[in-house]
């Protein structure tokens, strides 16, 4: 008899694995507190520009089912606004991926994979799942997998104290999806544009529901003048606040949005959360366990764009754990060196990311500063998003960094 596993939570992560364990035969279980239907509906959900070895795990299980309407991101730009001279920049400078990102609107995509799922036989249950609902689904299934990024229930994860430096939100956050905006040339991709003391936007072409679009991120630093989105409580509001922040400071990034209109009314997002790793294994009041995935148990400050790019990457450790334990019990041992398989790639997701939300140190600036002299440099830091433990030992350790720049730079003249 195949296992039976339940899946609590519909995105990236849920979702991927639901369809991954599906076509291997297992039993699966997946619980959403939405229907397909109510998540097209509603209103944008992320920015998910996943790359290349995340889509990599999508198109191993047959699920890359954008490739053709997506447009690609086949860059990485960075511009930081000169401090005395308007529309001037201290830095510019922009980087070819070696393969190309994309981002589908999770409205399209969470709702298709549901649909297949479905069709393919799957136990899709619409409910909010608390503590009751879990100890239903640990007696009835062998192994339940907790994928929901948000709601009371993540919060059961222990916060793991020494991997989590920030106690609270660390950025303001919005969104803004729009059609009109001039493309980036001579490549597309993500600009990534950095205001001293104010916050970070950056803006990269996406598919939505109605077709192509840009989709603006804006990062606030708390209590500054990027932190005014409760303000804007209209989506007509909230494009003009994105506006009135490009306008401020960063007129080249204004210039190109000219013509820009909101995709649609829920083309809109803003909120705050603090960047936290929690602990992977809950325990029940039954004493029966919880395995936690991607965003429940490690969830970052979008700034870096790698949540679902985590999400896919983490479904992908814990699915060859699962294929590889056969049909042996999932007890909390198991779940714990599957996620400490998973930690040993995403710490270096953590410390990078976490190392963006803090003034850069002076050899951060350097670096950032000579990939302006460097194509190779720049292609270097570019294509770290596609996989962040790249950036180590470098990113962290200035004497690394300084021998870096310099054979980059000496190769470069």
């Amino acid at each position: 008899m195949s296992q039976r596993i339940a899946i609590v939570g519909a995105g990236q992560s849920g979702l991927q694995m639901a369809l991954g364990l599906q076509a291997r035969g297992y039993r699966v279980t997946l619980l959403s507190n939405r229907t397909p239907e109510q998540i097209r509906a509603g209103k944008v959900m992320s920015s998910q520009c996943m790359f290349d070895r995340a889509l990599q795990t999508e198109r191993e299980l047959g699920l890359n089912w954008w490739d053709d309407a997506c447009p690609p991101v086949q860059g990485i730009g960075l511009a930081v606004p000169h401090p005395e001279q308007r529309a001037a920049k201290a830095i510019d400078w922009a980087a070819r991926l070696d393969r190309p990102a994309q981002a589908v609107d999770q409205r399209l995509k969470m709702p298709a994979w549901m649909d297949a799922f479905v069709a393919r036989g799957g136990d899709l249950r619409i409910v909010d799942v608390g503590v009751d609902e879990l100890e239903a689904l640990t007696r009835e299934h062998d192994l339940v997998l907790l994928a929901a990024g948000k709601g009371e229930i993540v919060g059961r994860f222990e916060r793991d104290a020494a991997r989590s430096p920030f106690a609270t939100p660390q950025r303001a956050l919005a969104l803004t999806y729009v059609t009109g905006m001039t493309p980036s040339t001579p490549f597309s991709r993500v600009c990534f544009n950095l205001i001293p003391d104010v916050g970070e936007y950056f803006v990269f072409p996406a598919l939505t529901l109605s077709g192509p679009c840009e989709i603006m991120v804006f990062e606030g630093i708390p209590g500054g003048p990027m932190d005014r989105w409760s303000d804007a409580r209209t989506p007509e509001a909230h494009l003009e606040e994105s506006l009135r922040i490009l306008r401020t400071y960063l007129p080249w990034e204004a210039e190109r949005c000219e013509d820009v209109a909101l995709t649609d009314a829920n083309g809109i997002l803003s909120g705050r959360f603090a960047p936290t790793v929690r602990k992977p294994v809950m325990t029940l009041p039954s004493g029966r366990v919880v395995f936690g995935m991607a965003d429940a148990v490690v969830v970052n400050d979008p700034i870096t764009g790698q949540g679902s790019n985590n999400a896919a990457k983490c479904c992908k450790v814990y699915l060859d754990a699962i294929l590889a334990h056969g049909g042996r019990p999932f007890d909390a041992d198991w779940m714990n060196a599957t996620f400490d398989t998973y930690w040993q790639y995403a710490q270096c997701v953590v410390t990078w990311t976490n190392s963006l939300l803090t003034p850069p140190p002076p050899h951060i600036l350097g670096l950032l500063g000579a990939a302006g002299q460097s194509p190779v440099l720049a292609a270097r830091i570019a294509n770290g998003f596609d996989n962040p433990p790249d950036y180590f030992p470098w990113w962290t350790d200035p004497a690394a960094c300084q021998q870096l720049i310099d054979q980059q730079l000496v190769k470069a003249a």
